[in-house]
């Protein structure tokens, strides 16, 4: 029976993971991550907008960006580029901070971790390409801080700027 309950427990603890499809080549893919000007296109969710204070794509690389959404606050995030394997993987730090780079806690999500690190590979999938993003933050948080469906909403961005 414990062994049970722990099974339960670790589905709904479980990371945040999910997985798209592209029809497109994944060296086309992983360039729209790694290409300041493509991000700006296509990396935010419905309705909003991204700014990038700074953004140097490179291993050992920062950004800092804002996500202005006109129904909540802006999102401001800061992180590290700790690996960039073309066109294959691509690693990175996210946190949450105020629009001077400086650490904030989300009050009202205080389950969601202060660093995160989003690991995105892209793999060859009968002429597509598979990518998978991985978060460290249970996936049950980011469901309820709307990251996930976020994260859905600008792959199909991407989608939508690749294919256009």
């Amino acid at each position: 029976m414990n062994q049970d309950r722990e099974l339960i427990k670790d589905q709904t603890d479980q990371d945040l993971l999910i997985t798209h499809i592209f029809n497109a080549p994944r060296e086309l893919v992983f360039k729209a991550w790694t290409n300041s000007e493509q991000l700006k296109r296509w990396y935010a969710p419905e309705n909003c907008t991204i700014e990038f204070r700074h953004i140097d794509i490179k291993e050992g690389g920062t950004f800092h960006s804002c996500i202005k959404n006109p129904n909540y606050d802006d999102c401001w995030a800061k992180g590290v580029y700790l690996e960039i394997d073309a066109p294959k993987k691509l690693v990175y730090s996210m946190e949450n901070t105020d629009e001077f780079g400086n650490d904030v806690v989300i009050t009202q999500h205080q389950n969601w971790p202060l660093k995160t690190i989003v690991t995105v590979t892209f793999e060859d999938f009968d002429g597509k390409t598979k990518l998978t993003l991985h978060q460290n933050a249970p996936e049950k948080v980011a469901r309820q801080t709307g990251a996930y469906p976020s994260w859905i909403e600008m792959l199909n961005h991407l989608e939508a700027d690749i294919l256009h």
